[in-house]
């Protein structure tokens, strides 16, 4: 079954709808939204994906998330997303928005972030293996591990997002 997203501009303005699969191939710019998982006491939900999934198969990753749909927004994607990969009802927070590279495509990538405060249910078909890491296990793993490539550039800019937000 083919997935319907929004290609987009540089500047995240619609341009047409089009399978994402052929979004990858072309290179076109489309949008993904990603939820940080932190639990009541600040860690952070971290993933091993399944060994069988076609992206980025059993590396690590500190975000879920996935494409945002066609008429949707990024608050409503997270939230959805939140709910298929980890069983969790809640509205995240919008953190940042950023012009992503992308390992295998560029994208535009919506960053938002929730505490969990409920039991998480992951699906299996996403998730291999998860642990809730303080933030400087966390930094170590990002830079020592096999992690999902664009991962790593979400969490430099996440971490100097949170910096600015600290000096205000």
């Amino acid at each position: 079954m083919s997935e319907l997203v929004e290609r987009v501009d540089e500047r995240d303005e619609m341009l047409a709808v089009v399978d994402r699969g052929e979004a990858i191939r072309h290179r076109w710019l489309h949008r993904i939204a990603t939820i940080v998982c932190r639990d009541p006491g600040g860690r952070i939900f971290v993933h091993r994906r399944p060994d069988d999934v076609s992206l980025f198969p059993g590396q690590l990753n500190w975000m879920v998330g996935g494409a945002v749909g066609v008429a949707e927004s990024y608050e409503e994607a997270a939230a959805r997303e939140l709910a298929e990969e980890l069983g969790v009802h809640a509205r995240p927070r919008f953190v940042l928005k950023f012009l992503c590279e992308g390992a295998i495509s560029p994208y535009w990538l919506g960053l938002h972030e929730t505490v969990v405060t409920e039991p998480v249910r992951p699906d299996p078909g996403e998730v291999a293996w998860h642990d809730w890491l303080a933030e400087p296990e966390l930094m170590d793993l990002v830079r020592h591990q096999t992690f999902v490539p664009d991962a790593r550039e979400a969490f430099d800019r996440y971490r100097g997002q949170l910096r600015r937000t600290e000096d205000l």
